[in-house]
């Protein structure tokens, strides 16, 4: 492949990962001004602390959730789940993402994703449901 052809292919592959950074930009800006922003600057003050893992799980269970709506809660976890991988990098580069088996305890990743989604089907009448339907 060409070098002008190589790098125009880098550019057009580069282009949905962009926007994709970008919607998730805009949808954390909506939800620190929103109706929960004080949850969300909450959160997002936790995850910049980098406390103990301990510490993040307490938090995320000293929130009633279910009163939270869904796109705040999956704004939330995907500022988590950034954050931890953030974390995993740079104490170990080549285990980022690392799950526990069955039978092994759970990570505090999928501790706090299990309380914050159960919260929608908790407390949530309309999780799950298309919007307008």
């Amino acid at each position: 492949m060409r070098p002008g052809k190589r790098n125009k292919k880098l550019a057009d592959d580069a282009r949905p990962l962009r926007a994709w950074k970008q919607f998730h930009r805009d949808q954390l800006a909506e939800a620190l001004v929103g109706l929960h922003r004080d949850v969300m600057g909450r959160l997002m003050e936790q995850l910049k602390a980098r406390r103990s893992a301990r510490e993040l799980v307490a938090f995320i269970e000293s929130i009633d959730w279910t009163q939270i709506d869904t796109n705040t809660r999956m704004v939330a976890v995907h500022e988590i789940n950034t954050a931890i991988t953030k974390l995993r990098e740079h104490a170990d580069p080549l285990t980022p993402i690392f799950d526990p088996l069955p039978g092994q305890p759970e990570n505090a990743f999928r501790i706090i994703r299990k309380i914050i989604t159960d919260s929608a089907k908790a407390g949530d009448p309309g999780a799950g449901r298309i919007p307008g339907k």
